[in-house]
């Protein structure tokens, strides 16, 4: 079958097209994504669960802290903090994590450990993947729902100083900020120095409830020199006395009676041993978590620090601000924030994390319903409704204290199973989709360079054994071969792909035509080795025969 030259290449293009989107279809799992597209609101928020009547008000529990200061180092390490060399390093802060109203955590980045993504996982409680690296060279305006945003619609007024990415996601968000740019990795001083410089004017105020710094030096001299570099120690010991200047004003400045100040102390993501990131080494994923508050225990010394993952930190802030989690949040509260708050609310707040779960749950799986930790926060659920009806009458035995501790813990355990889930299928790659994508630009390139040789000569046309390889009886065999790949990866996979999800008619299509396009190449090839034009026409007449 003779195909001008033209012809066969645009039908090379076109089909290698396709086979490059089903390799990225595959290799960039689609988010998961409420389909509710608006935003969550305190008025959409459950009721608290009570057995026996009416549902009870949609009382929300007093919000935990007036202010919230968030000191974001980027490139900040956990061993940086936590590790032998913390004292060191951030004497003041490696203090406060010893002998301080503190909790520390190192908390999990999950890759690609790149900033705008990381932001978007701080602020949205998801989990960004490989294509926002692509986009993290143009941030565009964030639209999904996210802590932000909240606190903004919440009528909290936020104050920004650094890393200019903040901006241009959150753009008319903040009643004052000052961007710096990240891309003049060289500057690791004044990037830094312009962050700071606002800070003793707005910690004497009181016109704000949000304080959010970005610091991007370290960051810079890690891509410079690398993290042993003579430059780390004395970047590190400027952020430390920075947080002890925030730490001690926010101190003087808290009131009697008044909700206390919670500081976060916390990085993006961490760095390589060559001062890089953006994989998924434990050195580029693990970051230190420290919050500060005096609505916290004083401890009596070093506890080994928790292990939380980074986007727990979005529902947290966020139901310590009072304000509703985001919708596609994939975070749990973590527990220790909650510690000095009664019983009652302490429930309250794992309800509403456990809700926003499983609705996120009901939108992202089609079969829910068999996720262990959906059905372990129904059962919590109840045994909170139960709770609630006896707090209600005025019981105040033990038994209903060893009552509220359990559903505490089925609540927990509910909520770390469905944070699980939901991580797992966002970051679970279609692999057979993107194997069948690669088989079909692999095919189509090797006839394309087999083919070159006549495309290029004077007829300007190829000569495609199409016929032959349509009668042939391995196409056949690979046909039903192929099929039969298909049936069994799509009836044992515990989760259906995008390949598995296409009709059977677009199957057996692809399947035709990847086994036709295989023997296609065989024949091809057989024209080039020595023996090729004599093998050729021996199948020619064979053929012919039939």
């Amino acid at each position: 079958m003779k195909v001008r030259s033209s012809v066969f290449a645009s039908f090379i293009l076109i089909f290698e097209v396709i086979g490059v989107a089903l390799f990225l279809r595959g290799f960039f799992p689609v988010p998961l994504k409420s389909s509710v597209s608006s935003k969550n609101k305190l008025s959409d928020l459950p009721a608290e669960p009570l057995t026996g009547s009416s549902p009870n008000s949609s009382r929300l529990p007093q919000p935990l802290f007036k202010r919230v200061v968030i000191m974001l180092v980027d490139a900040l390490r956990e061993d940086f903090v936590f590790g032998p060399n913390g004292r060191m390093y951030m004497p003041y802060t490696r203090h406060l994590v010893e002998r301080g109203s503190s909790h520390s955590f190192v908390a999990k980045a999950r890759p690609p450990t790149v900033t705008m993504p990381r932001i978007k996982a701080l602020t949205t409680g998801s989990i960004p993947g490989f294509i926002d690296v692509v986009m993290n060279l143009n941030s565009p305006a964030l639209l999904e729902d996210n802590l932000v945003w909240q606190a903004k619609t919440a009528g909290k007024r936020m104050v920004f100083y650094g890393d200019d990415t903040w901006v241009r996601l959150f753009p008319k968000h903040f009643m004052e900020y000052d961007g710096t740019t990240s891309f003049f990795v060289s500057d690791y001083t004044e990037v830094d120095n312009n962050v700071t410089r606002h800070l003793d004017s707005t910690l004497k105020r009181d016109d704000w409830d949000i304080l959010i710094l970005h610091y991007l030096g370290l960051d810079h001299i890690g891509h410079i020199s690398g993290p042993h570099s003579s430059l780390i120690q004395p970047k590190l010991m400027e952020m430390d006395d920075i947080l002890k200047k925030i730490h001690s004003a926010l101190i003087s400045k808290e009131a009697e009676g008044s909700l206390p100040y919670l500081l976060v102390l916390c990085g993006d993501h961490g760095m390589s041993e060559t001062g890089s990131h953006g994989g998924s080494s434990e050195l580029e994923i693990n970051t230190p978590l420290v919050l500060l508050s005096p609505a916290f225990k004083r401890k009596a010394g070093m506890e080994k620090p928790g292990v939380v993952e980074q986007v727990d930190l979005t529902p947290t802030l966020a139901l310590g601000l009072g304000l509703p989690i985001s919708q596609n949040s994939v975070g749990r509260i973590i527990p220790g924030v909650l510690e000095e708050t009664s019983l009652r609310d302490q429930l309250r707040f794992l309800h509403l994390n456990g809700h926003q779960l499983s609705c996120l749950l009901k939108d992202s799986m089609p079969d829910y319903e068999k996720e262990a930790g959906f059905e372990q926060f129904r059962v919590a659920e109840k045994a909170h409704g139960s709770w609630m009806k006896l707090f209600l009458e005025g019981n105040t035995s033990e038994v209903l204290t060893n009552m509220g501790k359990k559903v505490l813990k089925q609540y927990m355990e509910a909520l770390a199973a469905m944070s699980t889930a939901l991580s797992k299928q966002l970051g679970k790659y279609d692999m057979y989709s993107m194997i069948a994508g690669m088989v079909f630009v692999f095919q189509l390139l090797l006839v394309l360079l087999l083919a070159m040789p006549e495309a290029l000569s004077g007829d300007a046309a190829v000569d495609l054994p199409v016929l032959s390889a349509l009668l042939s009886l391995p196409f056949y065999l690979l046909c039903l071969l192929l099929a039969s790949v298909h049936v069994l990866v799509c009836t044992s996979a515990e989760s259906s792909c995008y390949f598995c999800s296409l009709s059977w008619g677009l199957v057996f299509a692809a399947v035709a035509f990847s086994s036709a396009m295989f023997c296609i190449l065989v024949s091809l090839a057989t024209r080039r080795l020595p023996l090729g034009p004599k093998i050729h026409g021996k199948i020619q007449q064979k053929v012919a025969k039939y």
